[in-house]
């Protein structure tokens, strides 16, 4: 077994390897070219890349807080700092595969599992991958209002084809609501295994793996389930540490936009609007990125979805690009970041 997991680890490793070298040589741009952003850039590099050590923080608190929810009161639980570096490495996995979760999500279980049981290993990386998305789906709902109040103030305009995307989107957030709501009173691996079940090629697979796994999945939904109904505290200190992640996260674009000399007049009030536009860009682009999520590191989809929000609030294309690129680059970064995690001692 331990043998297996060396494997696999090695395989992730080279997952993520690949993924940086994919990453350099599939810019839009010539290396002239990017290192000329680069430099433009400058010290402002700085923060725009460490801001990612508070974001990764925070989703590494929110993970930590689903697993003590999750796990029994008794049970040794693994350190802050362990949780952190798994945290990172995952997220730098996800990035290298396309549908993100299918590098990061079994690499997390794997680990974790040397630390707790496997059926509460699996639950808590389910959970906090649930608890992701669901924070996603919140950032993306509350994100509409923030427009609308513009909106109010006349910092942003509204039209019929507005309307509709925007109501488009608040719909796709209540029926996320819904589906997670199920999910999270009844479990869900059971209901999304039978739901591969329906597949036709997959449907004898999903059938022998439900029967030879149906106590421990059982058992795996009952601690998804337990969390919800159980121990709200957890529930809902990983969903507001989660939200504050994306928050903080638009701080990175709200730099760019300052290394622009966009404030919008400057002083408290230009800097506060600068911030909520720096959260509708990032808002638009994460919710582009997840539609069109089944592409590899998101080649193209990101760029595309910080060209279009940025030039939605009547800013250049120039500096979608700009955004778009050095964004890339702090991806590429963090997953070599993630790499070398993946084999500290």
């Amino acid at each position: 077994m331990a043998w297996t997991k060396q494997r696999l680890n090695n395989l992730f490793f080279f997952l993520g390897c690949a993924a940086c070298v994919v990453m350099l040589f599939t810019f839009d741009v010539s290396f002239v070219e990017l290192w000329q952003h680069i430099c433009h850039a400058g010290y402002w590099l700085i923060p725009i890349i460490g801001i990612w050590i508070v974001v990764y923080g925070l989703n590494a608190f929110a993970w930590q807080a689903i697993i003590k929810g999750n796990c029994k009161e008794d049970q040794k639980l693994p350190s802050f700092w362990r949780i952190y570096r798994l945290t990172i490495t995952g997220y730098a996995l996800n990035y290298a595969t396309p549908v993100g979760g299918l590098g990061g999500e079994p690499y997390r279980i794997m680990e974790l599992s040397k630390d707790i049981d496997n059926q509460h290993a699996t639950s808590s990386v389910i959970l906090y991958a649930m608890m992701h998305f669901f924070a996603h789906f919140w950032f993306w709902f509350i994100s509409i209002f923030i427009y609308l109040a513009l909106v109010l103030v006349g910092d942003m305009p509204m039209t019929t084809a507005i309307a509709i995307v925007l109501g488009t989107i608040i719909l796709f957030c209540l029926v996320a609501f819904y589906i997670f709501s199920r999910g999270y009173r009844h479990g869900l691996v059971v209901y999304v295994l039978g739901l591969i079940g329906k597949i036709p090629f997959l449907k004898g697979w999903s059938r022998r793996f439900r029967g030879k796994h149906a106590e421990a999945l059982r058992n795996i939904d009952a601690q998804i389930s337990a969390l919800y109904s159980q121990d709200t505290k957890a529930f809902y200190t990983s969903l507001i540490l989660e939200y504050s992640s994306r928050m903080i996260q638009s701080l990175e674009v709200m730099f760019m936009l300052l290394l622009f000399g966009i404030d919008n007049g400057g002083g408290v009030d230009g800097m506060v609007l600068t911030y909520l536009h720096s959260v509708l860009i990032v808002a638009f682009t994460t919710l582009f990125a997840n539609l069109i999520g089944f592409l590899p590191m998101q080649i193209g989809v990101q760029e595309g979805g910080f060209v279009l929000s940025i030039a939605a609030l009547g800013l250049s294309a120039a500096l979608g690009i700009f955004v778009s690129i050095i964004c890339r680059v702090r991806e590429i970064l963090w997953i070599a970041i993630g790499m070398a995690l993946m084999k500290a001692p």
